[in-house]
């Protein structure tokens, strides 16, 4: 029988579903940071009582890039009520010491797309999981260990990055090669797509603005060089003629997407911290534009509010995080450096929550500390899946963990949305879906 991945709402009881825990009480005693990271979020007094009203569930047909759509901004998904196991298939090698599994899956005409370790793109029937095609995009010169970039679709094209350097377009429907351009430096960065460019971000902080046509070289932006960084990489977000840019040096850079003249230009290094984590002022989680505000977070500690036109900073909070931010409506919600789900206020950042989530696999020694990922919102629940190889829900209203599934292995990319399924994809390069 397969199991079962109930994710119940607020209001459902799920103590008799056998595939899920319950929450584990907090353990006493101070707690310590793996990351010696300053201080925690506490919620805002003022707000903290605030009920939280999320615009309604609706369905989206499609993810066909890291984020969702160019502009990062999905807001509320709608997925079921109950969500079982419906198929999970093997996408390949997954992550190593050497090797780790790029961006997470993107679905589009029907197909889920992957890529594996080994640069090998793959495509999957989205309601059965049946295998349509795959190629291995691995240079003949070259098979060592690499970290991938990821995927986006449009207009009937899958744009791959990859960490031989590599920008490369395939027919999404037949996974055909169209075009294949080497750049300077490796791509860890899915691409972005809109208006018929494809926007590719190397590993050396050089923007690269391509015809998705042929693969030429429209312009070029050079950020600020970084020499230390965090693995992996985050993705342009692309809307209203303007593509704003996230380096590893902190800086947030919006261009025009035409020309590639820059409008304004922000840091989100830290503030006000000194530890040496802090100071790795790493962009890595998506910039969000949504209603002419983009909304970003660094690892240095801080998360932002800016005005799409103009740059002028709205709000800022000394919040520091590794996965993107989430909007929904008037609200944002994060995971934090230091393992929490928290709930802001879109207008003005305030704090209306914050849920702690397990630190460590053996709390008792402070041993084996887990990394989480996400979250997504759908159908009233956060989703956010960790390196101990669970998936957890979390109430979007109070912070509540809901129910929490075992996963194949653990999960190191988002999980995504698409027709009312949830897929997830664990380190082990298994992929499975939802429904």
């Amino acid at each position: 029988m397969k199991k079962i991945f109930l994710i119940a709402l607020c209001t459902v009881a799920i103590s008799g579903c056998d595939s899920w825990k319950k929450k584990e009480p907090p353990l006493p005693g101070t707690r310590v940071s793996v990351l010696q990271h300053e201080r925690s979020v506490t919620a805002d007094a003022e707000v903290a009582n605030t009920e939280i009203v999320l615009p309604a569930p609706t369905p989206n047909t499609e993810w066909p890039q890291s984020g969702g759509y160019a502009n990062h901004a999905m807001h509320h998904v709608q997925v079921g009520d109950a969500l079982r196991e419906v198929w999970s298939v093997d996408i390949g090698t997954g992550a190593s010491d050497e090797e780790r599994l790029g961006g997470e899956p993107i679905v589009a005409g029907g197909l889920v797309y992957t890529i594996d370790a080994r640069s090998k793109v793959s495509a999957y029937n989205e309601k059965t999981g049946k295998r349509a095609w795959r190629v291995d995009l691995t240079p003949e010169f070259d098979d060592d260990g690499h970290i991938n970039g990821g995927l986006a679709v449009s207009d009937g094209r899958l744009f791959v990055t990859t960490g031989f350097a590599q920008v490369i377009a395939l027919e999404a429907p037949t996974g055909k090669e169209l075009w294949r351009i080497t750049l300077d430096a490796p791509l860890r960065a899915a691409p972005s797509v809109r208006g018929g460019r494809v926007f590719a971000l190397t590993l050396n902080n050089k923007l690269f603005a391509l015809d998705a046509e042929t693969g030429k070289e429209l312009w070029t932006h050079l950020g600020l060089p970084e020499t230390a960084s965090i693995l992996g990489g985050a993705s342009p977000a692309i809307d209203q003629g303007v593509v704003v840019v996230p380096y590893t040096s902190g800086q947030l850079v919006a261009l025009r997407v035409d020309t590639g003249r820059l409008v304004w230009e922000e840091s989100l290094a830290a503030v006000r911290r000194t530890d040496v984590i802090s100071t790795l002022a790493d962009i890595r989680g998506r910039p969000i534009i949504d209603r002419n505000r983009v909304i970003a977070m660094s690892h240095g500690g801080q998360i932002v509010s800016i005005d799409l036109r103009t740059g002028r900073r709205i709000w800022d909070r000394d919040i520091g995080g590794l996965e993107s931010p989430w909007v929904a409506g008037d609200y944002i919600f994060a995971l934090t450096n230091d393992a929490e789900v928290i709930c802001l206020s879109r207008n003005d950042g305030r704090v209306y929550w914050v849920q702690g989530l397990p630190r460590f696999e053996n709390p008792e020694d402070l041993a084996d500390p887990i990394t989480w990922t996400g979250p997504i919102l759908a159908s009233d629940r956060l989703i956010v899946a960790g390196s101990n190889g669970e998936a957890l829900a979390v109430s979007p209203y109070s912070g509540k963990v809901l129910g929490v599934v075992k996963m194949p292995d653990r999960v190191s990319v988002p999980p995504i949305v698409a027709n009312g399924s949830v897929f997830f994809l664990a380190d082990d390069a298994r992929l499975v879906a939802y429904r």
